[in-house]
């Protein structure tokens, strides 16, 4: 049982996503979550299902699934998205679903960027992934009872120094490809974070593009939950078409809010739903005037 726990840490940490999987159903077992993933886009996509909105707590389940996937340190894996919702019956197309309309399929989602551990522990995770499975050597009696000719006495010293060379010249070239990429790493970082400071005199035009994009969010949905009551209630063609200019607002608002705001992901998806539901209104409308006509 131990061998084979250790089979599946080794596969998760080597970036399968199935034994990622098994791994945190296993952690979350105690709080009755369910776990889907998917890797898609150089992104995990994680889904957490629960038969009640107590049992997905977000900052229980966010730091739980953080912690367990930065213990695994999935080779490959840095950015995760974490997905909420009451179970549904088995879908092989949830990532569509949540993504096409994530307003109505998801409790919340939280976007987590996994902290790299640190070069030593690189290196031993990397020696403990790559390690090979020992192989028995069975001896028959004759050795035993005959012993070993003088010659190969000296033969298992020999492949030990060999493997024991290969294996210091492997980590010597591993230590200096990290150390090089921690050096391009500190540059980049360096180099972006001179960048992306703003200047004084930019800060208040960055403030102002926040707190704009956030208004228009605002009441972008606002107008659609109004456009979602007038449309139950609507019977004439001038209501539909004015149903369908408030949807159409809403898309306009949506499509303005900046790309560096928190919440621009779903903005996008919004804008693209809330014209379709005007799509939609304009076509009951045109409906309504052939009978009236």
């Amino acid at each position: 049982m131990a061998n084979q726990t250790n089979d599946i840490f080794t596969q998760a940490r080597r970036g399968s996503v199935a034994a990622i999987i098994q791994i945190l159903n296993e952690q979350l077992a105690t709080l009755d979550v369910r776990i889907r993933a998917i890797f898609s886009d150089g992104v995990l996509q994680v889904l957490c299902e629960a038969p009640q909105v107590q049992q997905l707590e977000k900052s229980n389940i966010v730091e739980e699934v953080k912690q367990t996937l930065e213990e695994i340190s999935p080779r490959n894996i840095q950015q995760v998205k974490i997905n909420s919702r009451i179970i549904q019956e088995q879908k092989l197309l949830w990532l569509e679903d949540v993504t096409r309309d994530p307003e109505n399929q998801l409790l919340w989602s939280q976007e987590i960027t996994l902290t790299k551990p640190n070069i030593f522990k690189q290196i031993a995770n990397n020696l403990q992934t790559n390690k090979p499975k020992p192989t028995k050597i069975p001896l028959s009696k004759t050795v035993y009872s005959t012993g070993m000719p003088k010659q190969n006495q000296f033969q298992p010293d020999v492949i030990g120094i060999f493997f024991l060379s290969m294996l210091m010249l492997t980590l010597g070239i591993q230590v200096n490809r990290w150390f090089n990429h921690s050096e391009i790493d500190k540059i980049t970082a360096s180099e972006n974070t001179l960048s992306q400071s703003p200047s004084p005199t930019n800060k208040k035009s960055v403030e102002d593009t926040q707190t704009k994009s956030k208004a228009a969010f605002t009441q972008a949905v606002r107008l659609a939950q109004k456009a979602v009551a007038d449309g139950k209630i609507a019977q004439s063609q001038e209501e539909w078409v004015a149903i369908a200019k408030t949807w159409q607002q809403a898309a306009e608002l949506m499509t303005s809010v900046s790309p560096s705001y928190s919440r621009y992901d779903v903005a996008v998806n919004r804008a693209e739903l809330y014209q379709k539901n005007s799509e939609i209104a304009k076509k009951e409308a045109e409906k309504r005037e052939e009978k009236e006509s």
